[in-house]
């Protein structure tokens, strides 16, 4: 596999130390959700479904924070955000573990919705600092990061918990966050290129830019994290039912390698496959693993041609949003794209869980491969029958100058 493409793209200046940090940022993140349950059953000796509750609010909280934030960085910057979220973000994690769950429950909305969004961050950096034509490899990269911060978050909450307290993990995912923000605060990586932060410009009318293509792009892409959190929950279920729960953790990560080796594929190529042809991929190679759902290793065989579609999905969609969207609302479209994800996360568990709840884990994987087909149709219908977007940076007319 080349690799020259990889080596241009981290060649340019500050873009290696922005990969890391936002990495870095993306860890606690991936944190929040097994400590908030570990403390929840735990410490507070609730059960799962009131834990469940509290990871709820969160989610919904950052599905609706995200857009409010990223169009508070196209207005103001990035550094207000960043202190906003970083105080907030350092508040509640370090003072959740003596919070009472009532109020735990409350509280975690509003601290969803201000945690610092590394996501949509990364994003708006990589587009402001690599040319149109490198863009697929470094949201390849980026999106790679993610698969690494997935794999490493939870596993050190864990076991922080379990050798310490859920108390010493949340408070040292608040003193994490308050220590990135405050990094990258210092370093104020920009979120436009030198010539968009040239002019000043009028804000665009929201019907200017939330064009058809758009909101397909995020359809799939809720779709996608539909048919990821329906395979996810799903493999658990089967690996429990064949006894085999014990290998879960293997499993996955051969789920997370795969997903790696096909970024770093989609990163690569000179021309990849679109979004939606990907995302078709992905939800069709699902549909056939309740077939060959035990032993552990032949399911962990089956799940791989799915995950390897998985990165490539996910880098193809950020790839997507930034070439319809002008840039001054490029922060609010990519927290637009982090509240599309969230609602697929939010929608696939409950439903592809209710099918499990009635048929098993075969019915599973294919409930959520249907779930993801029927996204992606409805994409398709948006997009006119095309499965490629063909706009170019230019498509979105940019806004005149505002009047001074």
């Amino acid at each position: 596999m080349p690799f020259q493409p990889y080596r241009r793209v981290l060649r340019i200046p500050g873009l290696p130390t922005s990969l890391l940090l936002m990495f870095l940022t993306r860890v606690p993140v991936t944190a929040t959700g097994i400590t908030l349950t570990l403390h929840v059953v735990g410490e507070l000796g609730r059960g799962y479904g009131a834990a469940g509750l509290v990871g709820t609010a969160t989610m919904a909280g950052t599905a609706l924070g995200a857009p409010l934030l990223g169009r508070l960085i196209d207005r103001h910057g990035l550094r207000p955000v960043l202190a906003l979220c970083g105080i907030t973000s350092t508040a509640f994690w370090i003072s959740a573990p003596h919070l009472p769950y009532a109020i735990l429950l409350v509280a975690a909305l509003p601290a969803g919705a201000l945690v610092v969004p590394a996501g949509s961050i990364a994003r708006q950096v990589l587009t402001a600092l690599v040319p149109p034509e490198h863009r697929r490899t470094a949201f390849s990269l980026d999106t790679m990061s993610v698969e690494v911060s997935y794999m490493t978050g939870p596993v050190a909450a864990i076991a922080v918990t379990t050798q310490l307290s859920s108390t010493a993990t949340l408070c040292g995912i608040g003193v994490a966050f308050g220590v990135l923000a405050a990094t990258l605060f210092r370093i104020n990586p920009r979120v436009r290129t030198a010539e968009e932060s040239a002019g000043a410009a009028a804000r665009p009318p929201l019907r200017s830019w939330l064009s058809r293509p758009l909101v397909a792009t995020l359809l799939i892409a809720t779709g996608a994290l539909f048919v990821l959190v329906g395979t996810e929950l799903t493999t658990v279920a089967a690996l429990r039912e064949s006894g085999e729960v014990a290998w879960t953790g293997v499993v996955i990560a051969v789920m997370c390698l795969a997903s790696l080796l096909g970024g770093l594929a989609h990163g690569a190529a000179r021309r990849s496959l679109s979004q939606l042809t990907l995302m078709i991929g992905l939800a069709a190679l699902v549909l056939p693993v309740g077939l060959v759902d035990h032993p552990w290793w032949l399911l962990a065989l089956a799940l791989i041609p799915s995950n390897l579609l998985c990165a490539p999905t996910l880098a193809a969609t950020t790839e997507s949003v930034s070439v319809l969207v002008p840039h001054t609302v490029r922060g609010e479209a990519m927290g637009v794209q982090d509240s599309a994800t969230r609602m697929g996360l939010a929608l696939g568990s409950p439903v592809v869980g209710a099918v499990l709840d009635y048929a098993g884990p075969a019915a599973g994987f294919a409930a959520a491969g249907l779930g993801g087909l029927v996204f992606a149709a409805v994409g398709f219908a948006l997009l006119g029958g095309r499965v490629r977007i063909t706009a170019s940076p230019h498509a979105v007319p940019e806004p005149s100058p505002a009047p001074r």
